[in-house]
């Protein structure tokens, strides 16, 4: 069990980040390949994923390389998750390069204590085999993550419309009740489980929530209780369609590409809202606009989450893409 320990200094400064972190995806993709708990809700990508590794060769650099350094277990080495990922993925590797020598081969002999390290790994304290785990960590995300990053993304933004609407409902302890069925807050303390049991004091430096797309399960958190504390936790997952129907990038007006009051449906979703709130401003029933919203869903034009006792849709990046583009009125 993880025990965090809040104060009121702590709740107010506590945030949801406002894109997914490349470095902490990697590693969090890296753990779908080591289990097959929660294969079906990645299942799409992760057939996808072998077959680039395969075809460009990297199914090795794969297998001997960055799966020993994050094992799907009670600890990976903190350095290879920086905040300065925050900045992007290349701020972040250059983060990862710039890690002073000895905090690496403290962090290795921790993996080595812990899950076990693979004997090469004290040698990543040389700049020369660090720069070798950069590129290809850059080379895995540029396969086998950008190519899903718009689904990626909507799922975030999605996960922050909910987030933000149970924090103005509620405020900060609304927010932290539901952050899914793994977490529990019992004021002043949000506890999950964890492979290893442990306390969290946040004592004054607030919390840095990171939904994942790839965080199965349990949510992660760093190692070293004195870094900025993070805490990666998962997404909920259903099945989805990767690929729109025919036409929905025609750029034909909205009304003849899904019919009158699908288009308005769409329109109403723009700003994120729940069934309840679609009905009221079209001017249907809620039992059609959720039919409304399964065939948008299945068109890959929005998702849509559980919000308390509503149902909370938003736009993909391909919603808000087939919007721009039809500026007619149905």
């Amino acid at each position: 069990m993880l025990r965090i320990h809040f104060t009121d200094a702590d709740l107010a400064r506590t945030r949801v980040a406002a894109a997914p972190d490349a470095l902490w995806e990697i590693c969090m993709s890296l753990h779908r390949f080591q289990t097959r708990h929660g294969r079906w809700a990645h299942a799409g990508w992760y057939y996808d994923a072998r077959a680039r590794l395969h075809s460009a060769a990297l199914t090795r650099t794969l297998r001997t390389l960055l799966l020993p350094l994050v094992p799907r277990a009670s600890y990976f080495p903190d350095f290879l998750t920086p905040p300065e990922t925050a900045e992007g993925l290349e701020a972040g590797l250059e983060a990862i390069l710039a890690t002073p020598r000895r905090r690496v081969l403290e962090e290795v002999g921790i993996l080595a204590r812990t899950n076990g390290a693979p004997a090469w790994a004290p040698r990543l304290a040389e700049q020369g085999l660090r720069e070798d785990l950069v590129q290809a960590m850059r080379v895995y995300h540029a396969r086998v993550i950008a190519p899903h990053s718009d689904q990626i993304q909507a799922r975030i933004e999605a996960e922050r419309s909910a987030r933000a609407r149970a924090m103005l409902d509620n405020g900060i302890e609304g927010l932290l009740r539901n952050l899914g069925p793994g977490l529990r807050w019992q004021p002043p303390v949000l506890h999950t489980v964890y492979p290893k049991d442990r306390d969290l004091y946040l004592n004054g430096r607030g919390l840095l929530l990171l939904p994942s797309y790839f965080c199965w399960g349990t949510p992660v958190t760093l190692g070293d209780n004195t870094l900025d504390p993070v805490l990666a936790y998962p997404l909920s997952h259903e099945p989805h369609r990767s690929s729109p129907p025919e036409g929905l990038g025609s750029g034909a007006p909205l009304s003849t590409l899904l019919g009158r009051t699908r288009a308005a449906v769409l329109r109403a979703v723009a700003t994120g809202a729940t069934t309840g709130e679609v009905a009221r401003a079209t001017r249907v029933s809620a039992s059609s606009v959720s039919q409304h919203a399964t065939a948008l869903r299945d068109a890959g034009l929005i998702v849509s989450h559980q919000h308390a006792t509503s149902v909370l849709h938003s736009l993909t990046p391909l919603g808000s893409a087939l919007l721009r583009a039809n500026t007619l009125t149905p």
